[in-house]
């Protein structure tokens, strides 16, 4: 194992893995936020039911952790390799001739990417952790659409979050596609694959970004 984890091509691997495990778990995500703005009663419901349920909480929210450092720290690493292992640069940058943009930039987008779940985890699992765990706070199941539609009050985050999955879609755009090649997908269901995999990365972002939008310029009036 020790060696697998060793080759690049494991490790390509594993970051595909991650990264498809990662694209299931935004489908949720984005399916409890819409909630939100279509009853918010439910909206609650599915919140609470996410933060008390011993499954969740103690399965697959770690697992969940691990797949997001996984899937970056591998990125990182094989960024390094290949620069390591790049000993010609290109005599002139061509733009699109050596590369897509995305592609080139993965490590960039990535990175953004990477930092805006820094904040993310700040707003909500660090909130959740306070108020369950180190506040000792009582149960209230709705609490958590209040609490949701103050975090996107600011113009400032709202915007972060909207450039952010501007570039999550960029990073989808070649990184999605790029992980049924990696895991050697090539059959008649290839160009299906490939049209998915781009529809996906323009609509799951765009939903995101019209739910922030959305709670931003419909505050909760108290």
């Amino acid at each position: 194992m020790s060696a697998l984890l060793k080759s690049s091509i494991a490790r390509k691997v594993v970051m595909a893995l991650s990264g498809l495990f990662l694209v299931i778990f935004l489908v949720l995500h984005v399916t409890i936020n819409m909630a939100s703005v279509i009853d918010p009663d439910i909206f609650n419901q599915w919140s609470h039911f996410m933060g008390y349920n011993p499954l969740v909480q103690f399965l697959m929210q770690p697992i969940l952790i691990a797949g997001v450092v996984i899937h970056f720290v591998m990125g990182f690493v094989l960024e390094f390799q290949n620069k390591r292992a790049r000993s010609v640069k290109y005599v002139k940058f061509r733009g699109s001739e050596n590369a897509p943009w995305v592609s080139r930039n993965m490590i960039l987008t990535g990175g953004v990417v990477l930092a805006f779940l820094g904040l993310h985890f700040y707003d909500f699992w660090i909130h959740e952790i306070t108020y369950k765990f180190v506040e000792a706070n009582p149960e209230d199941p709705t609490r958590y659409y209040e609490e949701t539609v103050a975090k996107f009050e600011p113009m400032w985050r709202t915007v972060l979050y909207i450039i952010s999955f501007v570039l999550l879609s960029l990073h989808l755009w070649h990184g999605f596609a790029s992980s049924f090649q990696t895991m050697g997908v090539n059959n008649k269901y290839t160009p299906g694959i490939k049209k998915f995999t781009k529809i996906y990365a323009v609509v799951i972002p765009l939903a995101f970004i019209f739910i922030a939008l959305y709670h931003h310029l419909n505050p909760v009036m108290h």
